[in-house]
């Protein structure tokens, strides 16, 4: 059965795919009134691609920018009222051991650790979303109360905290993953110890995206290095395209010294 479309050609996008073609560097994301994400087209870049000669625009510097970048690190910031709550039933050797578990919100955990293990953890290791469609990430709004918050929330995760898809239906944008990143980096960042650090895993949706974060996160000069390894083996008769079965693993310094 042949289905009617219930809506005419979106131009505008056509548009924006068409320039996309001829001039990649022009296309960018911005954010609408309502929050959402959508691609659109540097205007004033595309101006330069089409001049003979410098445009005037804003004041050009090297950084890694993105829409929802300030709201992120106000995310980073912004106090929390939660705390941590002891499962004795559920541990072994409560009083003693030299181990701890927490479960929930990864930015909650981080902001709850601050004030104890403020600059004394030795080594982190994180495995994030790599972005890749199918995974989820996610997304942080501490401006609202817990009645909206249960409300907006269409999935969540097994603790209950909202989970959103960036999948490809969204265009997997790299803001998003970016707003979701970024807190987090430099929470962690404040855990470090003068000689720790910190290792990341991902692949080649993010990496080079995350490479710049973590430039302006620890500094640039506290690169350490990109580790690649093979995380499966390539299967028989795969022939005709690279093979992508590896991953990397970034490792940053909290400090030079």
């Amino acid at each position: 059965m042949t289905k009617l479309k219930l809506h005419s050609l979106d131009f505008t996008q056509a548009n924006i795919a068409k320039l996309a073609e001829l001039f990649p560097n022009c296309v960018t994301e911005t954010r609408e009134a309502d929050g959402t994400l959508k691609q659109a087209i540097d205007f004033d870049q595309l101006r330069q691609e089409l001049s003979t000669s410098v445009v005037e625009g804003p004041q050009e510097r090297y950084q890694l920018n993105w829409p929802g970048k300030r709201e992120a690190l106000l995310t980073a910031n912004a106090p929390i009222a939660k705390t941590l709550r002891p499962c004795r039933e559920e541990s072994v050797d409560f009083d003693s051991t030299q181990n701890l578990f927490i479960e929930g919100d990864n930015l909650d955990a981080l902001k709850l650790l601050q004030e104890t293990y403020l600059g004394k953890v030795k080594m982190i290791y994180i495995d994030p979303p790599y972005n890749t469609g199918n995974d989820f990430i996610y997304e942080d709004d501490f401006a609202e109360d817990t009645a909206s918050y249960l409300q907006r929330s269409n999935q969540k995760d097994e603790a209950g905290n909202r989970l959103v898809a960036n999948n490809e239906s969204n265009g997997r944008f790299h803001s998003d993953w970016l707003s979701m990143m970024y807190p987090r980096l430099k929470l962690a960042r404040n855990l470090l110890c003068d000689d720790g650090v910190i290792f990341i895993s991902i692949d080649d949706n993010e990496q080079a995206n995350l490479k710049r974060m973590c430039d302006e996160v620890f500094g640039e000069e506290n690169f350490i290095a990109d580790v690649i390894w093979q995380h499966s083996l390539q299967p028989k008769g795969y022939s005709g395209t690279f093979s992508i079965h590896h991953n990397f693993i970034l490792c940053y310094q909290r400090s030079s010294n």
